[in-house]
């Protein structure tokens, strides 16, 4: 069986320099922690728990110290509160998220009525959120644009691991229903790229393994484009997850990464891949 790995596959820009900033931060004191987890990597946040960085899900209980926002940002309030308490502060949000909140600021600051392309669950869009006014408004597809309600001046961004695709079609959508509209695309190209590199992988291989978080918006994303065009797609966390009945009659398998899987854990899966070809 013949093994291919997506050259893209595993940490974006803003990944990499969100962990560097959090594994650095680590072992300065042992009040040191991240307001969320850095990354949607459950294997990484271990890591850093083990070094002494520990998750809080809020600042409530914390008097001082250093706390480190995560790379797919926070709330504006958490970053005030941050600063009302005068904690060190290690700001690891990614600058295409950072780029996606001064848009919505700078838009409901100008009037007009923002929408949000992306999971309104999404910590990420969370934090984007926070950033508008009262008009704000968090759509997943171009079908859930008609839910909103009429506004003359539309301005658009979307969650940075967005399909084109779906930006195009609630831009669309938006056109039908507003007089002035004004589009920020803030989807990473990181992201697009991978998913177009995914998709070509996809298309010649028997059997896709997508490695990464299973609450990695991007991974899950990367899971369902592979899916798409062959049935035969496995989204795992880790090598033991990999079944070896997988990959029987396979001639070649490919394997991709989501911008949150760190490399030693695509090592261990191509490791694992070629424990599998020896013994068969």
């Amino acid at each position: 069986m013949k093994v291919l790995l997506a050259k893209r596959a595993g940490f974006c820009f803003g990944v990499k320099r969100a962990t560097q900033m959090a594994f650095e931060a680590a072992g300065r004191d042992n009040k040191t922690y991240t307001l969320g987890p850095i990354i949607h990597s459950p294997q990484v946040v271990n890591k850093l728990e083990d070094m002494g960085v520990k998750v809080l899900k809020s600042l409530d209980s914390m008097e001082n110290g250093t706390i480190i926002i995560r790379s797919h940002g926070v709330a504006s309030g958490e970053i005030t509160e941050a600063m009302q308490k005068k904690l060190e502060i290690i700001d690891a949000t990614c600058p295409f998220v950072k780029k996606a909140q001064e848009h919505v600021k700078s838009l409901s600051d100008a009037g007009y009525g923002v929408v949000v392309v992306g999971d309104a669950d999404h910590p990420e869009v969370q934090g984007i959120v926070s950033y508008g006014g009262e008009k704000v408004f968090v759509v997943g597809s171009g079908e859930e644009v008609g839910k909103l309600p009429r506004m003359n001046k539309i301005g658009i961004v979307a969650q940075t691991t967005q399909s084109f695709e779906n930006l195009k079609n609630v831009v669309s959508e938006c056109l039908v229903r507003g007089a002035e509209i004004r589009v920020f695309n803030t989807i990473c190209d990181a992201t697009a790229v991978r998913q177009e590199e995914a998709k070509e992988l996809a298309r010649h291989v028997d059997c896709m393994l997508v490695v990464g978080g299973f609450n990695s918006a991007n991974t899950r994303r990367l899971a369902e484009v592979c899916a798409e065009l062959q049935p035969k797609t496995y989204h795992i966390e880790t090598a033991e997850e990999i079944d070896p009945e997988w990959f029987d009659g396979v001639g070649k398998a490919g394997v991709t990464a989501g911008a949150s899987t760190p490399k030693w854990i695509i090592d261990e899966v191509m490791n694992r891949l070629d424990e599998i070809n020896k013994n068969n």
